[in-house]
């Protein structure tokens, strides 16, 4: 059952406050996270944002490290692994490319929290979940231009093309927003073309004929 649920079986006028977990910190401080970096993730702050109290922190938190660790293990599996398996669902690499590309666009374009955690890579913590999120994704996009007949050093090779891309669209959106395509016609021509460049062969080279996607 989730928050809201447990919210309306309340008894009407009942001061109780719906049981807090783990996760649900987690999400706060992710949420603090993106929108004023990690200085934002303050446990009384957090508390009032959750509508409880700082005994409910320190239920399931021994300090505030231990919360921005499992905030930061939260982002993995949010941001990255369920990712991955929704678009898993698509059997053809080709399609589940442009998918993952698209949904990670439209997702970067309303979320501030990759912007700010890339601004945070200084702090060691956010450093090492950032590398290892950095070694998933590009991985995982190797492994669909491999699929879709690319060697190995190529499938890398434009597996961090991608990514580098998809980071840099990111920054845009959040910085210089008026610089990519307004409307979502445009939008969608402009993903096509970055997809088309990226499965494009090179000029004289062996690796996979095109893929239309």
């Amino acid at each position: 059952m989730d928050m809201a649920q447990q919210r309306a079986k309340a008894p009407r006028g009942s001061s109780a406050r719906p049981r807090l977990t783990a996760r649900d910190w987690a999400d706060a401080a992710l949420a603090a996270m993106g929108e004023g970096g990690l200085a934002a993730v303050a446990v009384e702050p957090l508390a009032a944002r959750l509508g409880t109290t700082k005994g409910s922190f320190y239920w399931h938190f021994s300090n505030r490290d231990a919360l921005i660790e499992a905030a930061l293990e939260r982002w993995e599996e949010a941001g990255t692994e369920a990712v991955i398996t929704e678009v898993e669902a698509e059997p053809d690499p080709g399609r589940r490319l442009r998918r993952l590309l698209a949904r990670a666009t439209s997702r970067a374009a309303t979320d501030p929290l990759e912007v700010s955690l890339l601004a945070s890579a200084a702090d060691p913590r956010v450093a090492a979940a950032l590398a290892r999120v950095t070694d998933r994704r590009i991985g995982y996009v190797a492994a669909l231009f491999a699929a879709l007949g690319f060697p190995e050093g190529e499938a890398r090779h434009r597996g961090l093309l991608a990514y580098t891309a998809y980071l840099g669209h990111t920054q845009l959106g959040h910085a210089v927003p008026q610089s990519l395509p307004a409307d979502d016609a445009a939008h969608d021509r402009y993903l096509d073309g970055v997809i088309d460049t990226l499965v494009r062969p090179r000029d004289g080279g062996d690796e996979a004929e095109h893929v239309a996607i």
